[in-house]
């Protein structure tokens, strides 16, 4: 797959071959993409959600009254869950939500998530994603010449701090380094925008081959 490279000015700076393993794959696996998803935001829960149980409700330990001759049912504690201000009956406690999921089903979401950009034609490619100044209105402009309103900006190995200042405060743009690509980020953006260097990193560490080496 080809792909023509711009500038963040708008301007053409030549082209480059995708590979079609990992930007190319035609028949999308939505079943793994959205375990992955899920994979993501479950570990990204707090799991401190808690309620107090019986042991913890501060309320007196003394019977309520006597055994028999009431009428009624017998009760020990004013601390059972039946009572205005007693504990909860399996409530929530502090627990990890996350689970497990294999290398391999990771890297194939991943290459899935990209060919579903490239599939849709919202794949951009740029020579580099640099700014001489960390000027937001500046980079809103360059925005509007190539037409982004809602994208995921990957840069490299690093992203330039001008870049990063200008890019916080506008809305629905992200920007993250190689190492902070990933499938949710990926899918709840309409495009995604790489550079040359970023495409580089992800073939080198993506490719089906790599797969195999992991799992040796």
């Amino acid at each position: 797959m080809k792909l023509d490279v711009i500038t963040l000015d708008s301007g053409k700076a030549g082209s480059i071959e995708l590979k079609d393993e990992i930007f190319g794959i035609e028949d999308i696996r939505s079943d793994i993409l959205q375990r992955m998803v899920v994979w993501q935001l479950a570990k990204r829960r707090a799991g401190t959600h808690k309620i107090k149980t019986r042991n913890e409700v501060s309320r007196t330990g003394k019977k309520m009254y006597k055994q028999k001759g009431t009428g009624g049912a017998r009760h020990g504690s004013r601390k059972a869950a039946q009572f205005v201000g007693g504990a909860k009956v399996f409530g929530p406690v502090n627990r990890s939500h996350a689970f497990d999921m294999p290398k391999k089903v990771r890297a194939l979401a991943l290459r899935h998530a990209l060919s579903s950009k490239a599939k849709s034609g919202s794949l951009i490619v740029l020579e580099s994603a640099t700014l001489g100044e960390a000027k937001t209105a500046a980079f809103r402009a360059q925005l509007d010449k190539i037409g982004l309103k809602n994208a995921l900006f990957i840069t490299g190995p690093e992203v330039d701090n001008n870049l990063k200042l200008a890019a916080r405060n506008v809305p629905n743009i992200d920007v993250l380094p190689d190492a902070g690509l990933n499938v949710y980020d990926v899918l709840r953006r309409g495009t995604l925008v790489l550079t040359r260097s970023a495409i580089e990193a992800i073939e080198a560490r993506f490719a089906p081959a790599n797969d195999v080496k992991e799992a040796a």
